[in-house]
């Protein structure tokens, strides 16, 4: 089978333009300047007038803002602004000046507009040229009742995706290339537009980070090491004491089974942040856990346990309470896949004289891990990037001064929400996001395309 490349794929979008531009006549070429021109020409009047509207708004907006975002890209804006005292009013005016954070937002929007004014131009040309091949075939063009019914039948898949597709490019894509941009700047607290304008500065970030600001660095590694750890432990302490309670509760002569179930699963009834918030309040220094320990002797009367003050201590606090708010999720998982297993495969390793551990680690788990290896991965991502669990349980802290802006128990995405709002460091914040964003997208597909899951795909049935 021919594998097929992202080259490609552009390639066979593009070839049956390709085709109109080489083999169109001297109309169908000026379809790709005059918008509508070939289809207005050749009998399809309203095609051609939405067309050339496409392409006046287009015009519009290029000369009046676009190309000035476009052209003041490369600088992010040059005039601040300023207060100039008026004699004749004895009071400060303000003058406006330039303001980067729109320049660059604005400037982004317009080049993903220049592409889309392309596309529409290569549009308009195939348009042109089906019109002029169904001439040369001595048939009349489609009209535009036609090409209407075509949208919501032949190419329906199309018209419905397109809003979503709109959708998606307006709220995730444009914001998102706008957040990878800021990461090469110096959009931070001393340079908030339009009073002080930020501009490029290359790589200097990642630089900070990595070796060039040794407690920017101290601080990413410390909480990259942290991050990866408390993923570890988080996704897979849930999973296996998940996987242990589900084959616990469905073991042959457990009476009340579903009560058992529904015990365990009632925690999911109560939103997370509602239980992260009661234990933040019940693990406090001089919290109702803390009282009660002094109250039977097992803590000294002037003394407590640091749950959440001590760094170490905190660490294992809040992989122990996620453990509490994230078992019944694989409990729920593993016990659809355990009933799934054939009985069959039990009864011969019993009759060949296996014991309770050798049936689980040669049936139960190669089999569950086998199904469950997409949503261990997953997890992992997700854990990584776990903002609700730190932060409604710790709030990052204890703080430390070891760490810029950052807490013993912070994450990379609880780090970077605390460089976003306390210290207003955009830059930072983006650097640290693109970081997070490559690790874990290149694990997720590394792993995942090493799986058996993957591999050997069909081998379970």
């Amino acid at each position: 089978m021919k594998k097929s490349s992202f080259l490609q794929v552009i390639q066979d979008i593009f070839s049956d333009s390709r085709e109109a531009i080489t083999k169109g006549d001297l109309i169908t070429k000026l379809s790709l300047v005059i918008f509508g021109l070939g289809s207005a020409l050749r009998g399809q009047i309203i095609k051609g007038v939405l067309y050339f509207l496409i392409e006046l708004a287009y015009i519009i907006y290029f000369f009046s803002t676009g190309f000035g975002f476009i052209g003041m890209l490369p600088s992010l804006g040059k005039a601040t602004q300023q207060r100039i005292f008026n004699e004749t009013t004895q009071i400060y005016d303000i003058t406006q000046g330039d303001n980067s954070m729109q320049i660059l937002l604005f400037g982004v929007l317009s080049i993903f507009l220049l592409v889309f004014l392309v596309a529409t131009a290569l549009k308009s040309c195939k348009a042109a040229y089906a019109a002029q091949v169904a001439l040369e075939n001595k048939k009349a063009p489609s009209t535009f009742t036609e090409d209407l019914k075509g949208m919501l039948d032949g190419h329906l898949q199309t018209t419905v995706l397109s809003l979503p597709a709109f959708g998606a490019f307006a709220f995730t894509i444009l914001p998102l290339i706008f957040m990878i941009c800021m990461a090469f700047t110096n959009f931070d607290r001393d340079h908030q537009p339009p009073g002080n304008l930020f501009t490029w500065v290359g790589f200097d970030n990642f630089k900070a980070v990595f070796y060039e600001n040794p407690q920017w660095s101290t601080t990413f590694l410390g909480i990259l090491g942290w991050t990866l750890i408390w993923a570890f432990f988080a996704t897979f302490t849930n999973y296996i004491l998940g996987m242990i309670l589900a084959i616990l509760i469905n073991q042959k002569g457990l009476k009340l089974k579903k009560m058992w179930r529904t015990f365990f699963v009632s925690t999911i009834a109560v939103p997370q942040f509602v239980s992260l918030l009661l234990m933040q309040l019940v693990l406090q220094d001089t919290g109702p856990l803390n009282i009660l320990l002094r109250q039977i002797g097992l803590v000294d009367a002037q003394s407590f346990i640091p749950f959440l003050t001590d760094g170490n201590v905190a660490r294992v606090t809040v992989i122990i309470v996620n453990i509490w708010v994230g078992v019944p999720y694989t409990m729920l998982i593993t016990t659809g896949i355990l009933m799934n297993i054939p009985e069959d495969m039990y009864e011969s390793a019993r009759i060949d004289g296996a014991n309770p551990l050798q049936m689980f680690m040669s049936i139960t788990l190669p089999h569950m891990l086998f199904v469950t290896t997409p949503y261990l991965i997953t997890t992992f991502i997700g854990n990584i990037n776990n903002f609700n669990v730190i932060y409604f349980l710790t709030g990052g802290g204890p703080p430390t001064l070891s760490y810029y802006q950052a807490g013993k128990t912070d994450l990379l995405v609880t780090w970077l929400y605390k460089l976003t709002v306390n210290e207003q460091n955009y830059s930072l914040a983006s650097t640290i996001g693109i970081l997070v964003f490559v690790f874990s997208a290149t694990m997720a597909l590394v792993s995942y395309n090493r799986s058996a899951s993957v591999q050997r795909e069909g081998e379970f049935s």
